[in-house]
């Protein structure tokens, strides 16, 4: 049977179907062959120099993670906390460095000891705890979260000046992230191809019992692989920091999946024993262009998730069929065929790139630009109605002012935001609109901006060392306050009240809360009972209402950051709400102010978010016809109670 099985796996190799295993063996890189020739067709702004030096700035941070993921991989585990490390790493860096004192060597060090350490403990649980690597990385996440939040305090925090050129480029075009990303892929290739810990790896994802009998240390090298996992979160999260000017504490939520995705699809299997540095670097460039290209052909980015999800599903159905095949057993892997085939076939596949992209742009050569003036709106997210209004506002003004507008998504992540603002300037976009997930983070995308003479106008945020042509914002401090003097006013002067915060790490939630704080200081018969975070959602202000509900069941009163989470808190208030409890919002949303009207929402701060919209996209025309605008465009917020909330538009 054996013998059978041997015949059958050699005649496949020399089949005529040698095409056919040619892409099987090389699903990567032929899904990214297709997609740059696809999106060369479709789009102009999409093969330039500098939309390529973005994709490569791009995919930097997620292939740094992933090259440390692929270690893991290969042994047959699971990193779910790189992300988290590489915020954490990058927060004790900027900690100690910058209010501290630290020599900067020494806390570039420490962040990298951090990484070090927190692989560690993965190992230790993993290798001597037998925790399911599932498991005991899944509760290093919520660890390293955490531990970054309670050293910045929720805050971002300066980057040192010599660290943050990690960020910059060489000679003014050659991005330091990429050539970062590049030293990193060829360290893990030596470590993987050309050494006992790398052959280590592929022979306990081949068979775990079989390496531990052949006399090979498992426990101990579980500890070194997971200790190279961290060290590469912390490069990774170093990186991320640098290019935002600022540690910060929510950094690279969710670049786990990302740097997992990018393993898979460039080739590795989850059940261990194959995986190679060059098929995750790929993995991660196809996710940075696929992200990049639908960014230009502006696709909706709910779309996009849809379509990465797609391309993981695919990459590991590919996965399966070529083993089925009988495709080469392992990718990369120690023996794993040779390497002069696999040079041959990389060049091969470059000079088939570059024949073809020649030829698709010339489907562009000579092509007229829109008539109408094209501009890019970055919002931090659109998982929430008060950033849904300032859509809709813009959208409908630019309609009626025969405007192109894109939008994008930015989820509440100020890299992903970095990278879109990217691509809008490498479009040429004549003016580009941006809500800041965070003021400090926004700053060097806007310098970009400002250098390729975009007119850059901020909406309900600014943008911190960096110019933009107008600031259109309510006040959120003012907002804060005057929540404060609502809830106060009602309670007659005393009570005792909660307060449900904002996302940690972001300046509305920062902005918000000052306000409040300020606000209650002329009311000091109002006792604050407690102060928790529920990140701008409904759902965890249900779930943060009735914690604080069992502590205090005597509270009188719920001032929270946005609507959302106030009712969420109203949920969870039942029949108090409106009657012994009095709860008040921010924002006005369509749902808070229905609130307003049922009586169980006594007041929301409302800033009129579609107005914010409108204003931007006008004032963003008028600075692209070189008209004059105003620095600052303040579009006043106004207390929404049962009293005046029928005549109140939004």
């Amino acid at each position: 049977m054996a013998t059978d099985t041997l015949k059958s796996t050699t005649g496949a190799s020399g089949a005529p179907g040698g095409l056919r295993r040619l892409l099987l063996d090389n699903g990567a890189l032929t899904a990214l062959i297709v997609l740059v020739i696809a999106l060369s067709a479709l789009s102009g702004d999409f093969l330039t120099t500098d939309n390529l030096l973005n994709i490569g700035v791009q995919a930097a941070v997620t292939a740094i993670l992933a090259f440390g993921v692929t270690f893991v991989i290969v042994s047959a585990g699971i990193d779910l906390s790189v992300g988290s490390v590489a915020a954490l790493s990058a927060t004790v860096l900027a900690w100690s460095a910058t209010q501290h004192g630290v020599p900067v060597p020494l806390a570039v060090l420490l962040g990298l000891a951090t990484g070090v350490v927190a692989g560690l403990v993965n190992g230790f649980l993993i290798a001597y705890g037998k925790l399911p690597p599932f498991i005991a990385t899944l509760a290093m996440l919520s660890v390293g979260r955490g531990l970054a939040l309670v050293i910045s305090q929720g805050s971002p925090i300066a980057f040192p000046d010599s660290v943050s050129h990690l960020g910059d480029t060489l000679g003014g075009w050659l991005p330091v992230p990429v050539l970062v990303m590049v030293v990193m892929g060829l360290i893990a290739a030596l470590v993987l191809g050309r050494t006992y810990i790398g052959r280590s790896m592929y022979a306990i994802g081949g068979n775990e019992e079989a390496a531990r009998l052949s006399g090979l240390r498992v426990p101990r090298q579980k500890l070194a692989i997971y200790a190279l996992s961290g060290v590469f979160a912390a490069v990774a999260g170093i990186v991320l920091a640098s290019r935002l000017s600022s540690a910060q504490p929510q950094a690279a939520d969710g670049y786990e999946l990302d740097a997992i995705a990018a393993v898979v699809i460039g080739g590795a299997s989850l059940a261990g024993g194959t995986g190679k540095a060059s098929g995750t670097l790929i993995g991660a460039l196809i996710l940075a262009v696929l992200r990049n290209g639908l960014n230009l052909l502006s696709v909706s980015a709910f779309w996009q998730q849809v379509v990465i999800g797609v391309v993981i599903a695919l990459a590991v159905l590919l996965d399966t069929v070529r083993r089925k095949a009988g495709a080469s057993p392992v990718a990369g892997g120690p023996g794993g065929g040779s390497r002069g085939k696999q040079a041959v076939t990389y060049a091969l596949a470059a000079v088939v790139t570059v024949a073809v992209v020649g030829a698709t742009s010339f489907l562009h050569t000579g092509s007229s630009s829109s008539a109408n003036p094209r501009m890019g709106l970055s919002l931090s997210t659109l998982n929430n109605p008060f950033f849904v209004q300032i859509r809709a506002g813009a959208q409908a003004e630019a309609k009626k002012l025969g405007v192109d507008l894109t939008v994008t998504d930015a989820q509440n992540d100020a890299s992903q935001q970095a990278n879109q603002l990217q691509n809008f300037t490498s479009s040429g976009l004549g003016a580009i609109i941006v809500n800041p997930v965070d003021s400090d983070a926004a700053s060097n995308s806007v310098k970009a901006a400002d250098q390729a003479k975009i007119p850059v106008v901020a909406v309900d945020r600014g943008v911190n060392k960096a110019d933009v042509d107008t600031l259109v914002a309510s006040d959120n401090v003012a907002g804060g306050e005057l929540a404060a003097k609502a809830i106060a006013e009602k309670l007659g002067g005393k009570g005792r009240i909660v307060i449900l915060q904002g996302q940690a790490g972001t300046s509305a939630a920062r902005e918000r809360a000052q306000g409040f704080a300020n606000g209650l200081k002329a009311y000091p018969g109002i006792q604050v009972l407690a102060q928790q975070p529920a990140d701008f959602d409904r759902t965890k202000g249900l779930d943060v209402m009735a914690n604080l509900l069992q502590a205090h069941p005597d509270v009188q009163g719920v001032v929270a950051a946005n609507d959302e989470m106030a009712l969420g808190a109203i949920k969870a208030l039942g029949s108090k709400a409106g009657t012994s409890v009095q709860v008040v919002g921010f924002d006005g949303t369509p749902d808070g102010l229905t609130a307003v009207k049922d009586g169980t929402l006594y007041a929301s701060v409302a800033q009129q978010p579609s107005q914010l919209g409108r204003i931007a996209v006008d004032n963003a025309l008028k600075a692209v016809q070189g008209k004059k605008v105003e620095p600052t465009v303040k579009v006043p917020v106004k207390v929404v109670t049962k009293d005046n909330v029928a005549g109140f538009t939004g």
